[in-house]
Formats: C-alpha cells, structure tokens, sequence
C-alpha cells in the first residue's frame, strides 16, 4: 500500500480575465457586459431572499447594485472621452480568489 502524502491546499487562485488592447467600441462593450452581469447577479441574489415570501416588507440592501450602476455610468464618460479622443485602450483585468476560514 502506497503511503498517502497530503499535497498542499491550494488556497489562492488568479484568473486572467481579460488582457489585451481593444478600440473604444470593444473595450465599452467588454466592460459594460461585465457590469450587466454583476449587476444582474445582484438582482437575482436579491430576488431569491424573498422568493415565495408574501409577508416579505421587500427592504433589502441594494448599495452594492448602486454602486456598480455608477461605475457602469462613470465608464461610459470615460469611453466616451476617449472615443472623441481617438487611440487604443489596454484592458487588463485578474481576478483573485483566497481561501478564506
């Protein structure tokens, strides 16, 4: 019988989302889809705390859905700056998932 070795727990991972250069048009779009989708999951984690609950006073904490609907706002200013501009933005973007606990 082999012995068994306990290998170390991975407790941190980095994911490159994005990474690259993009025209106006693709890196607008690339970051307002990214914004609907968190925006999105917000909604719909909200949603389902109160699923099926009649007596629900439907109060909850939307801060975090507010504050991605500003940046989605403040991004679009930028872009649009940019495009009357002209050039070529660089996006990079890693994600950083830690163990937590």
């Amino acid at each position: 019988m082999k012995p068994t070795t306990s290998e170390p727990k991975k407790v941190k991972q980095k994911i490159s989302l994005i990474d690259g250069h993009f025209t106006t048009s693709e890196a607008s779009d690339i970051i307002n889809n990214v914004l609907n989708v968190k925006i999105n999951f917000h909604k719909l984690q909200r949603l389902s705390l109160t699923e099926g609950n009649t007596l629900d006073e439907c109060k909850y904490d939307s801060s975090r859905i507010g504050q991605l609907l500003k940046e989605q706002k403040i991004a679009k200013d930028f872009f649009k700056d940019v495009r009357l501009n002209g050039g070529k933005l660089r996006i990079n973007s890693t994600i950083e998932i830690t163990l937590e606990g």
